[in-house]
């Protein structure tokens, strides 16, 4: 699915508008195109390789517009933004997946704030590409 007919599809009119400003948002703080994977909006591809030998692609940072909220995906995780995410808003957070109602809970400087230094922790760890991860 092309990433135009993935945000035409989605039936709620406030998370539609969410998406629509969120898509150049995080293109310009993470320096890549998007594009559509799992049902989400995903930005870079990296490889990763796990101490069991498991290995696979992943998105260097990316977003999901769910019924209940929408979902970014901050692949370093949450412990080395402290200081951003006490100026954010309200959310919630998961592992790497920050919860998010409304983009009118948080301040959205400082979201790109959080996704700009997450995609720069991202590069000096992995080899990022601005590649689509394809799921067959």
């Amino acid at each position: 699915m092309n990433l135009d007919d993935f945000v035409s599809a989605i039936e709620h009119p406030k998370r539609k508008l969410d998406t629509e400003t969120l898509i150049p948002l995080i293109q310009e703080a993470s320096g890549y195109t998007p594009y559509i994977a799992n049902r989400a909006v995903c930005f870079g591809k990296y490889h990763y390789v796990y101490d069991s030998g498991r290995e696979g692609d992943s998105t260097v940072v990316g977003f999901a517009p769910r019924k209940a909220h929408l979902v970014v995906y901050v692949m370093p995780g949450f412990k080395p933004y402290a200081t951003l995410l006490k100026k954010l808003g309200k959310y919630k957070t998961g592992s790497s997946c920050l919860y998010i109602n409304k983009l009118e809970d948080i301040d959205l400087d400082v979201l790109i704030k959080l996704i700009e230094k997450s995609c720069r922790d991202m590069e000096k760890k992995y080899d990022c590409t601005n590649e689509a991860i394809v799921y067959e």
